[in-house]
């Protein structure tokens, strides 16, 4: 049954720390009566007077709840209909802090918290106040308010993190983006990433979310949305975070690629493959430590002067404060934990926001990572259908027999179309920026220099999980390349086997490999790929038999079923190989037998299916699979699992498995009768 899909990313949703949103309706509401709970401490000072108590209750509400057990207290006392009006404060600060507290709401609870704030109607006064922001954007501040305008693009940035938020987890927030005009908002946050980039970053990420899939927002003709983008596309600025500007925009243009021009479409294609390779062509390996020593060697004489400074009376040297930069000052030397723009509430694990803005080497640090892994999500969807392979759709519609597919696809009015593959303008466009050979090489990240540096000093710590999830994304994208082009686009017999050499030794790199389902996911379909072509063309695999059953046996035991369904295409292929081989049976019996235990102990339909596909594979020809059957009784064992596989299907499929799962699924009943009649056959000889 199991043909390697490729995969089309789809971003999690994530609290601060990288680990997914806990649902609310999970956590445990024992907040409802506590009156001296903090969430009815805060929410009262929302009403105060005071600006300054506001901001404050704004501030402390905006840490608290990045524990998620503590956003029931605050939703059960109505926080979003009383944090929402807060956006259009008249002062600059509660609005700041206002937006953060809603943002790291909408962060640390959720999908579901995102639903209910937008039946909330949080995005009226969100988008009255982006528009606000942006009107202010370009008044010239006198000398009484210097400052503000500074303000206000803080302002705009903690909103613009709350839209990407909202509109990351709800479909509603994407309708309300599109018919409030936002779109002319973000694009105007956009233009500002000569003046500040934090707030440009965080707008481009949002044009990323809500152009993905959204034939509603940009029209024929619309052409604000790529001037913008392609402006930033031509920048010549070499920072990492104009590097990861570019990259985003990059992914906004792919996006939105269908309302162009034919002739736009060619410039734009090349232009954005060309931003995408120059981000990966970067080496993390020698740039890390380049910006580490230059953020040691500025922070060493820092704090020098500093200490010299200290030892004189006069005034330090520096531009005098107005109002609006001591009331600045005095929010910032608030504790860390009061900090009331948000910034600790990153959600998907952004940490830029979590680096104080004289961190300068490591946001460049941070920034290249994230360009890297935003390229290589963006290769994924390139090299992407949504349809099934085409001998995945000729297995499905290959028997007349085939009851519940026919059924199926009377039911739900499935087509069989021939999938989209690569456009040859596409292909070429890939080839000519060496993207298989960039993605090759990330799959080998990351740099153990880099990786060391970063595990001993704390303070660069935070890059290590992104390393993982830039190496995650490469091996995500190499299964799709894999799945799309050719093998000599990939370096050849002798490429697959260095990149198939790779791909084993992180499968036995540590025991930690089992206990990351993403990572492992990625692993294994990358390696069900590469193996399966590599079986194709008879290059030899670099694992034995007895690692790959050692490898497949700890990943059948994932809780994720695509890790499991490709442990088991792994076993299949390998059997198919070696079942061409003289002096296999042993190996054969072995792997026979796994298939079968898998087969009678999964309860996951999917998987049944994918076990008895691969016996199919591993024993329909030859004479060394033909004694390793008779050894581990093949027959037998197949005519008593047939009932059963039989009835599950009846009577789980309809309502649990997907339309094309179940012609697959029926498919495999027919040809496990078929099998079974073969075997007989053999033994009547």
């Amino acid at each position: 049954m199991g043909k390697a899909k490729n995969t089309k990313f789809k971003r999690p949703q994530f609290s601060p720390d990288g680990v997914a949103a806990t649902p609310v309706k999970h956590v445990v509401e024992d907040l409802e009566d506590d009156e001296d709970s903090p969430a009815a401490e805060f929410l009262d000072k929302l009403q105060s007077p005071s600006a300054d108590l506001r901001e404050y209750a704004c501030a402390s509400i905006s840490r608290v709840v990045q524990q998620s057990q503590t956003i029931p207290g605050f939703l059960q006392r109505d926080a979003v209909r009383k944090l929402g009006p807060l956006l259009l404060d008249h002062s600059l600060a509660v609005r700041e802090t206002a937006a953060g507290a809603l943002r790291n709401l909408s962060a640390c609870g959720g999908p579901e918290v995102c639903e209910d704030m937008v039946r909330q109607d949080v995005l009226t006064p969100l988008s009255a106040l982006l528009k606000e922001c942006c009107s202010g954007f370009d008044v010239n501040p006198s000398p009484a308010t210097r400052g503000q305008n500074r303000t206000v693009m803080d302002v705009a940035n903690e909103a613009v993190n709350l839209l990407w938020n909202l509109c990351e987890s709800s479909s509603t927030s994407v309708s309300v983006f599109n018919k409030a005009g936002l779109l002319d908002a973000i694009l105007c946050c956009l233009k500002r990433h000569s003046q500040n980039m934090e707030l440009a970053l965080s707008a481009a990420y949002c044009l990323h979310t809500v152009t993905e899939e959204n034939s509603d927002l940009v029209h024929d003709g619309n052409s604000a949305v790529f001037d913008v983008l392609d402006n930033i596309l031509s920048s010549t600025q070499t920072s990492m975070e104009y590097t990861l500007l570019r990259t985003l925009a990059a992914g906004s243009l792919w996006n939105v690629k269908n309302s162009l021009s034919s002739a736009q479409q060619s410039h734009t294609l090349t232009a954005l493959v060309a931003t995408l390779s120059n981000s990966l062509s970067l080496d993390a390996g020698e740039l890390m430590p380049e910006l580490w020593r230059a953020e040691s060697a500025r922070l060493s004489k820092g704090t020098k002067s500093a200490t010299e400074s200290n030892h004189t009376d006069e005034q330090p040297a520096g531009h005098g404060a107005g109002a609006e930069e001591m009331e600045e000052d005095v929010r910032d030397g608030k504790t860390n934990e009061e900090k009331p723009n948000g910034r600790m509430g990153q959600r998907n694990n952004d940490i830029s926001d979590l680096l104080p803005r004289e961190r300068l080497e490591l946001r460049e640090a941070k920034a290249l990572l994230s360009a890297q892994q935003t390229s290589l999500e963006i290769i994924v969807n390139m090299c992407c259908s949504d349809e099934p392979s085409d001998d995945e759709w000729e297995e499905m519609s290959s028997s007349d027999e085939s009851e519940i597919c026919a059924d199926v696809m009377s039911d739900t009015n499935f087509s069989l179309c021939s999938p989209l593959c690569l456009s040859a303008e596409l292909h070429t466009v890939l080839l000519n920026h060496r993207i298989p050979q960039q993605v090759l090489k990330m799959a080998e990240f990351p740099s153990p220099t880099a990786l060391e540096l970063c595990s001993k000093d704390p303070s660069w710590k935070c890059l290590l999980k992104k390393f993982h999830q830039v190496q995650c994304r490469a091996l995500t994208c190499l299964h799709n390349i894999l799945a799309s082009m050719d093998t000599e686009s990939l370096g050849g017999s002798s490429g697959l086997q260095a990149v198939a050499q790779h791909l084993s030794s992180l499968v036995f790199s540590s025991a930690e490999v089992f206990k990351d389902e993403e990572f492992l996911e990625a692993l294994t379909s990358a390696l069900r790929s590469l193996l399966k072509i590599m079986a194709s063309k008879s290059i030899p695999q670099c694992m034995t038999p007895h690692e790959l059953m050692s490898f497949c046996e700890a990943a059948t035991r994932c809780e994720l079923v695509s890790v499991r369904v490709n442990a088991l295409a792994i076993l299949g292929i390998t059997g198919s190989s070696l079942a061409k081989e003289k002096d296999t049976t042993d190996n054969l019996q072995l792997i026979g037998n796994a298939l079968l235990n898998i087969a009678m102990k999964d309860s996951n339909l999917v998987v049944y299916g994918e076990a008895l596909d691969a016996i199919f594979d591993v024993f329909a020809d030859g004479d060394e699979a033909e004694k390793a059957g008779n050894n581990i009784n093949l027959l037998s064992s197949l005519k008593a699992l047939q009932p059963g596989f039989r009835a599950k299907l009846r009577k789980e499929g309809r309502g649990k498995y997907s339309p094309d799962q179940l012609c697959v699924l029926d498919n495999i009943r027919i040809n496990l009768k078929r099998f079974i009649s073969y075997l007989e056959n053999l033994q009547r000889k």
